[in-house]
């Protein structure tokens, strides 16, 4: 595989796999271009190597079908902002041969969103796995999948994969297109290889004590990361929803608590083979408990295993705040991912404030720290502190895919 700073752009257009599902108000106005921004070296390395840009993206989940409120050509003038370049836009991702052929060193072409098309995504529509014409179709789906694959690959003379949120997915343009570029023409982009570089130093270069804080509501959602996880790190701090499946699975009296009851036996194996691993694990012991699920709630702190009736944990109490900073402090890798509580409600956003702080004064002393997913991104955005940590990752799904220890087929696919 070639690499982005060896590869000669001179009169070349490159094809670039980007993330660009960046988040929309009401009036189509981006509200947060971090993942444009993350984008830009690698488009600008392109253009500044004398070659012409063809950039492609989806944008939340059309389902195969077109959907204005989801059209690319909302961000056109963005990208080209953040370009400092006029940036064209095509209105049919599998009609662009015309407009690609027409590039000229320095010309920078927005195809529209892919996933307007199944054969992107390489999904049957409008048949259930249930019906027994399903196999036939899902067949099909990926013949076509490889010609839609085929023809945003001819627009092009090489193909830059640096849309890391979507490289556990195996869909046209992240994993079915380099099979139409040889080694030589096909490479990760900046973001990618920061992205797998930082993963590798949290999973595979660790410097311990390694510290991993897994938040958000379900354990059913993250028992494959938690398992993997246990098997590697020092410390594992639970906190958010899961709190309370793991208060209640210990006896414990959460109230009206978000809990999984058909987890309560995880949760008991999760805490036994913790023991097994001696990783000291680290769950709340009291919690911030309200009335209602509201910012104007009644609060009171109470511990995480009596909760009253009619009143719900949302965030992380201050015994157990302490104890977070504890087991993040004295860190060497630390790995975030999920709130400590419900963060949007700025009564509730100790617990998450309490883990960033800790990881920032522990990445001041020398810790590598990775934040990633939404939400924890999200947090960190909102506390100003994305200067304070080592690395923050532009992938949600792919990192937990990344941690859980299972292949990125947009990244096996580049090899």
């Amino acid at each position: 595989m070639a690499t982005i700073d060896q590869f000669d752009f001179a009169g070349k257009k490159a094809i670039v796999r980007v993330d660009f599902n960046v988040p929309l108000d009401e009036n189509g106005q981006i509200t947060d271009d971090t993942r444009i921004r993350g984008a830009i070296p690698t488009l600008k390395r392109v253009l500044e190597g004398g070659g012409a840009l063809i950039l492609m993206s989806h944008m939340g989940k059309p389902k195969g079908k077109v959907n204005p409120k989801l059209s690319l050509a909302q961000i056109t003038e963005a990208v080209g902002k953040a370009l400092g370049t006029n940036v064209q836009f095509a209105p049919d991702c599998a009609k662009a041969k015309e407009q690609a052929d027409a590039l000229k060193p320095g010309d920078v072409l927005l195809l529209e969103n892919l996933r307007f098309y199944p054969e992107e995504e390489g999904k049957p529509v409008g048949i259930e796995k249930e019906d027994p014409a399903y196999e036939e179709a899902k067949k099909a789906m990926k013949a076509s999948q490889k010609e839609f694959a085929k023809t945003l690959a001819s627009y092009a003379d090489c193909y830059i994969m640096d849309a890391f949120g979507t490289a556990h997915r195996k869909h046209a343009s992240t994993a079915v297109i380099d099979e139409y570029f040889d080694k030589d023409h096909r490479m990760l982009g900046y973001l990618m290889e920061k992205e797998v570089n930082a993963v590798n130093a949290v999973l595979n270069n660790i410097q311990r004590p390694f510290t991993a804080i897994m938040g958000g509501s379900k354990v059913s959602t993250k028992i494959g990361i938690i398992e993997n996880l246990l098997g590697k790190v020092d410390n594992l701090i639970l906190c958010g929803g899961m709190t309370y499946t793991f208060a209640k699975a210990m006896g414990g009296k959460i109230g009206n608590s978000i809990c999984e009851d058909d987890k309560l036996d995880v949760a008991l194996a999760v805490i036994e083979k913790a023991k097994e691993n001696n990783v000291n694990l680290v769950l709340g012991t009291d919690c911030i408990a309200a009335d209602a699920f509201s910012n104007d709630a009644n609060t009171q702190v109470c511990m995480a295993n009596d909760i009253p009736d009619g009143w719900q944990g949302l965030d992380a109490g201050p015994e157990t705040q302490k104890a977070f900073a504890e087991a993040i402090e004295s860190a060497k890798t630390i790995l975030w991912n999920g709130p400590a509580g419900v963060f949007e409600f700025d009564k509730f956003i100790g617990g998450s404030k309490a883990i960033a702080d800790a990881i920032a004064k522990a990445t001041a002393n020398g810790a590598f720290s990775l934040i990633g997913g939404g939400d924890s991104v999200a947090c960190i955005n909102k506390f100003g502190m994305a200067d304070q940590v080592s690395y923050i990752s532009t992938g949600g799904g792919a990192l937990l895919e990344a941690i859980e220890g299972k292949e990125l087929p947009g990244i096996a696919a580049m090899a």
